[in-house]
């Protein structure tokens, strides 16, 4: 999978910026990334401490670019766009505040151009991560909401391997029935970028009205907009887990359904059972997950876990940087 996306990267030359230029995990991750030619890292600190770190560490990051937000030709040109952008909301002085720390200042990178993703969170919060997209990147046109997705993989005997998506598991704890439907609209495309045809399927503890009541009615009523939203995609439900899974029962329960028993992208109910699918998938079904995955963001902006380690920065990071070549 990584691979197919490496592929798409060599394309078109990218560069991702990480808010935490001198954590060992991520310069490790950027010198991997420089050694493979696909993607440029651009890391905020001060060179000084950055060329420091990745010695102490033993990592060449001699081809990365490095930003200082103490020394930024363009800090005044930064300022001034991020208070037209926060205008009533943050002063002059809050600005420049803000701008000192790397998750403002990455950001604003990639809202002048200067880069064309970023992956933070190796230290920050999620929050700190996801504050700055939402106040400064704000959403894609027509999407109200920044959702979220996991894309899992488990290699397959004889080669090759699967790769599911399900949504949302992190971001969204309880969507309408209208968000419901951008989230499955998001994730579909999500899906597209890792080489999935989505099939998609809304999920519930009923399948075609085989059980009542109000989560069944949002469920159902949510997939019937987003098949109206875009008929051109595969989407159905409402459905339970075995229906969309398992052709055998997919069609004795839900007959004629181009989505039972073929889905490989998942939409939850709400943020208990997405995150709880997951997690079952990855530590009962042998699924790699990768993820959160932000959506609905204007430019490609991901959350890295404290806990995170190198390989997952750089994954995250091929990941991130490939969802803005859509």
């Amino acid at each position: 999978m990584f691979q197919f996306l490496i592929d798409k990267l060599k394309e078109k030359p990218s560069k991702i910026v990480f808010t935490e230029g001198t954590d060992p995990r991520i310069l490790e991750a950027s010198a991997r990334l420089l050694a493979g030619k696909f993607l440029t890292p651009v890391l905020v600190g001060n060179p000084d401490e950055v060329h420091a770190a990745a010695g102490k560490a033993g990592f060449d990051v001699s081809g990365a670019e490095i930003i200082d937000p103490a020394n930024f030709d363009r800090m005044e040109e930064m300022v001034a766009l991020m208070v037209e952008l926060r205008k009533g909301k943050m002063t002059e002085e809050q600005v420049r505040a803000a701008l000192k720390k790397g998750n403002y200042f990455g950001t604003m990178l990639v809202k002048m151009g200067y880069a064309d993703a970023l992956l933070g969170g190796a230290t920050y919060s999620t929050a700190d991560t996801v504050r700055p997209a939402l106040q400064i990147i704000k959403t894609k046109p027509g999407s109200k909401i920044v959702s979220s997705c996991f894309i899992l993989v488990r290699e397959q005997a004889g080669g090759g391997h699967e790769t599911l998506a399900m949504a949302d598991c992190a971001i969204c704890i309880k969507p309408t029935e209208d968000e419901l439907v951008e989230i499955g609209l998001q994730t579909a495309e999500t899906a597209k970028t890792f080489g999935l045809e989505p099939k998609v399927a809304y999920l519930s503890y009923s399948t075609k009205g085989s059980g009542a009541g109000e989560d069944v009615d949002k469920m159902r009523n949510a997939c019937a907009k987003a098949k109206a939203a875009a008929p051109d995609l595969s989407i159905d439900g409402e459905m339970q887990f075995d229906a969309a899974v398992s052709t055998t029962v997919g069609q004795l329960k839900f007959p004629g359904s181009p989505v039972a028993g073929h889905a490989n992208t998942f939409i939850f109910p709400d943020i208990n059972a997405g995150n709880i699918g997951y997690k079952i998938a990855q530590r009962l079904g042998g699924f790699a997950a990768y993820g959160p995955i932000l959506q609905g963001l204007n430019a490609p902006i991901n959350d890295l876990s404290r806990g995170c380690n190198a390989e997952e920065v750089y994954t995250m990071a091929i990941i991130t940087a490939a969802l803005g070549l859509e």
